[in-house]
């Protein structure tokens, strides 16, 4: 029985940040200082904040959330969402982001969640990413450039966001190459399939996209007490950068829509070939037809029924008369 692992204390919990993954403290002039959680409530430099996170689906985190937070909050950031989105309660702020997971392909971006819990002095990340790895704590530590202030740290989450999205909106952009290089070889068949596979997977990096731009401008515009103008600043340059890549994404989805069109187009101009073909041969056939058919009937008085050179004089008949019915067509520029 004592090796069954007990949650930590209500009081443990709520007194320090036992239960997280880990700790971090800003010093608001651009460093950053890595600790382990302990039970003690960590000190707030004057200028700087906290960062404390943990894994979403840790039952140890979601006790401390609960005794940090309360249960009704504690859930909202636990709880799995579909959509990037910003919720502002009292002076605090919950903030939703969606990331790709690195090394991911266009076709399935393979989106993860990250909830930020953002009041004054603190921040409180709840998601399965490797935080550290996705922060660059390492690069912080080593540079001194790490965020002044809560507003900063999301600005910079945003611009990461954007980081991991870019390159494979790049891949789509070469992927919608390869299929107009297609349409110049007549490959439409081919072509039809990989564009519609191409538009369903730019939708759902619109529905990526989009939500987080109108996150981070939500936040931007709330009347929080602790950001300042250069917060707001950098929120704005970060919501304009996820602009950017939704204005991309439509321009491309706005290509796709002009090379679906040459598609068609293309069937089309093949169809109608195939169409004057078919009508080229019924008007060349029409005539042999009626010749033959008044030639081949049973009835006395056929022009020639008893020379034995008849039908091979005939078809040289059929044939001048095919002949001169193809250059006729040409000659109106028919074939």
């Amino acid at each position: 029985m004592d090796d069954i692992p007990h949650p930590p204390p209500a009081e443990s919990a709520v007194a320090g940040t036992v239960g997280a993954a880990m700790l971090l403290i800003f010093d608001g002039k651009g460093g950053v200082v890595r600790k382990e959680p302990t039970e003690h409530k960590p000190a707030v430099p004057a200028r700087g904040f906290i960062v404390v996170s943990g894994k979403s689906k840790e039952p140890a985190f979601k006790v401390w959330l609960k005794g940090e937070l309360g249960s009704f909050n504690a859930d909202l950031l636990t709880v799995p969402s579909t959509r990037s989105r910003c919720i502002v309660l009292d002076d605090r702020a919950m903030v939703v982001m969606r990331v790709a997971r690195p090394g991911a392909e266009p076709d399935d971006i393979g989106r993860q969640l990250m909830t930020l819990w953002i009041e004054k002095g603190r921040v409180i990340i709840s998601s399965e990413l490797n935080i550290p790895e996705f922060l660059g704590i390492t690069h912080w530590e080593q540079s001194h450039h790490a965020p002044v202030s809560p507003a900063d740290l999301v600005a910079r989450l945003g611009l990461r966001a954007a980081d991991r999205l870019e390159p494979l909106i790049e891949m789509l952009g070469d992927k919608l190459d390869d299929i107009e290089e297609s349409l110049i070889v007549q490959h439409t068949t081919k072509a039809q399939a990989r564009l519609s596979h191409l538009r369903r997977t730019l939708i759902s990096f619109r529905r990526l996209v989009w939500p987080q731009r109108d996150m981070l401008n939500t936040l931007e515009i709330e009347d929080l007490s602790f950001f300042s103008t250069r917060d707001r600043l950098r929120l704005r340059e970060a919501s304009a950068r996820a602009a950017r890549i939704g204005d991309e994404l439509q321009a491309m989805s706005e290509r796709a829509v002009l090379v679906h069109e040459q598609i068609i187009d293309a069937r089309a101009e093949q169809m109608n070939k195939t169409m004057l073909i078919l009508a080229a041969v019924t008007v060349v056939f029409m005539p042999l037809t009626l010749l033959t058919g008044a030639l081949g009937m049973n009835v006395a008085g056929i022009p020639f029924s008893d020379n034995p050179h008849a039908f091979w004089s005939v078809c040289v008949g059929l044939l001048m008369i095919s002949l001169g019915i193809v250059w006729w067509m040409r000659g109106k520029r028919w074939l």
